[in-house]
């Protein structure tokens, strides 16, 4: 009988030990898949984190757009220059075009239509000094592509239309001289006068090839197409000097100003958003006030 209860028993020591081993077996084939599927879980966090993070930036801190640097003269005052500046010149020389060219017959207009003579000159000169900004900007537009032609056009069209500001002096001097002492005495004035030096006849060659430089580089940077580039050129036949009257040159230099710079400045300020109507209210106000102070001001001497 012992026998038989030592077979017994090596069958019940080999049956615990099978099942100890299955249960070992399975116990660790639960904590591998337990582990594998934290492992997973962690994996698919971490992988999902970063792609919440554009709804949380939608709910108001998306980044803004990078937006250039605001540079002189801005897109406000550059454009307002290149559309009123040519149209200010035009008026000017519309104005007094039924007078002869030179300057006696410009003097006895005065005489007798000094409104009207005034109001032209005046617009003139206004549109010379106006343009300034605008030719700023189409320079710093022309540099993207073409600095060197940007850079001597800009320079000598401004220095030109300096010298037509001075040019603009001389003629009102001359119209207080005729409304004080006569047209005649004006012409004998301004007769003798005529040749004498002055810094700014230095200009001459600014005023008639900076716009043909600023036509080349706007052409050849593509601001302007090939007709508007001609166009502009023709400003360099605008007639120079002191009372000058109007002539065929004049109707075309301005004509073809107007067209080359009138729709770029529409351009320039239609690119951009408006401002808020409180903002422009304020910033109209502001302008009207300090245009009537700075002519107060000039008025008190």
């Amino acid at each position: 009988m012992k026998p038989a209860t030592s077979v017994s028993s090596v069958s019940s020591v080999s049956s615990v030990s099978s099942v100890s081993s299955v249960s070992s077996a399975s116990s660790v084939s639960s904590a591998s898949s337990a582990s594998s599927a934290s492992s997973a879980s962690s994996a698919s966090s971490a992988v999902s984190a970063p792609a919440l993070a554009p709804s949380s930036t939608s709910r108001g801190t998306r980044p803004k757009a990078h937006e250039p640097p605001a540079t002189f003269p801005g897109r406000w005052v550059g454009g307002v220059s290149l559309v009123v500046g040519p149209l200010l010149l035009l008026a000017g020389v519309l104005l007094r075009v039924r007078y002869d060219f030179f300057y006696p017959s410009q003097l006895r207009a005065y005489e007798r239509h000094p409104t009207l003579i005034t109001t032209s000159y005046s617009a003139f000169g206004a549109g010379c000094v106006l343009l300034s900004p605008g030719i700023v900007l189409l320079a710093s537009r022309i540099a993207r592509q073409r600095r060197e032609l940007a850079l001597w056009g800009g320079t000598l069209a401004v220095l030109g239309l300096s010298a037509r500001t001075f040019h603009a002096g001389v003629d009102h001097l001359a119209f207080q001289l005729a409304a004080q002492e006569g047209a005649e005495a004006a012409i004998r004035t301004v007769g003798q006068a005529y040749g004498a030096f002055h810094v700014f006849s230095t200009l001459n060659a600014a005023i008639l090839g900076g716009w043909v430089l600023l036509a080349l580089g706007a052409h050849r940077s593509g601001v302007l197409g090939p007709w508007r580039a001609l166009a502009l050129a023709l400003t360099a036949v605008l007639p120079l000097g002191v009372l000058k009257g109007t002539s065929p040159g004049s109707f075309v230099a301005v004509a073809g100003l107007c067209l080359a710079l009138v729709p770029l400045g529409v351009s320039v300020l239609r690119s951009g958003p408006l401002p808020a109507r409180r903002v422009a209210v304020g910033r109209l106000l502001l302008v009207g006030a300090a245009g009537t102070a700075m002519f107060l001001l000039g008025q008190a001497g």
